[in-house]
């Protein structure tokens, strides 16, 4: 298993070893010591390979990833597996403003809490929260599911298309044009299954569901007030 220490290392001879391995390769396990808050730490990667990282991250780390997972025993700065496309990102401790933003696919999982604006345009990624989110998560939500164990900050989901939004604690204020929805079969299963993949171990019944009205889709002078 190759070990990098990032104070022995540069981090751009890093990012470019792992941009540089195969979609066979036997390199699968890497482990990364000494990240001290780096910014962009192992981004876009487009292998299957499991990068594990030992320490707190800065901004934008796991960012556009492929394929991979990503792996940090620590907090991550803004834009932490920022426009992700697939594979699993995992932060052990909090994660600042913009957690998997505009991501596409794949799956982030954050133990901890999640600042402003977690899962901004979001476009298809799922995102588990084990703790709290801060406000205006969610904001312009296109796809996707965002779950959050916790409770979730003002305006959740303002302006949102079609993304769900589970929640299991209380919502400070809802945004414009996105309202609590009757819970499908359908949607608790998709529920059940992201809380298992995210080995969170509480019921999917306690979970209220939030989404669009679908009153912004367009404009309507009736709709003004909310926008």
């Amino acid at each position: 298993m190759p070990v990098v220490d990032l104070s022995e290392m540069p981090l751009r001879e890093l990012n470019s070893q792992l941009h540089a391995l195969p979609q066979d390769t036997n390199e699968t396990h890497w482990q990364v010591k000494n990240p001290e808050g780096r910014h962009a730490v192992a981004v876009g990667l487009d292998a299957p390979v499991t990068v594990e990282i030992d320490g707190h991250v800065g901004y934008y780390c796991a960012g556009m990833n492929k394929t991979a997972t990503v792996i940090v025993a620590g907090n991550a700065g803004v834009g932490v597996a920022e426009n992700m496309m697939s594979g699993t990102v995992h932060i052990k401790g909090d994660a600042s403003q913009s957690a998997g933003a505009t991501g596409q696919g794949g799956l982030l999982v954050i133990d901890g809490n999640a600042s402003a604006r977690c899962g901004i345009s979001m476009k298809g990624i799922d995102i588990v929260v084990k703790g709290s989110i801060g406000p205006m998560s969610a904001f312009m939500a296109q796809a996707g599911n965002l779950v959050v164990l916790g409770d979730a900050g003002e305006a959740l989901g303002d302006s949102i298309y079609e993304a769900r939004l589970f929640v299991r604690g209380s919502v400070k204020s809802l945004g414009a044009d996105c309202e609590e929805k009757p819970v499908t079969d359908e949607d608790r299963n998709v529920l059940r299954d992201l809380l298992k993949r995210a080995s969170a171990d509480v019921s999917a019944e306690d979970f209220k569901l939030y989404g669009s009205a679908r009153r912004l889709y367009h404009f309507h002078v009736d709709n003004a007030g909310a926008y």
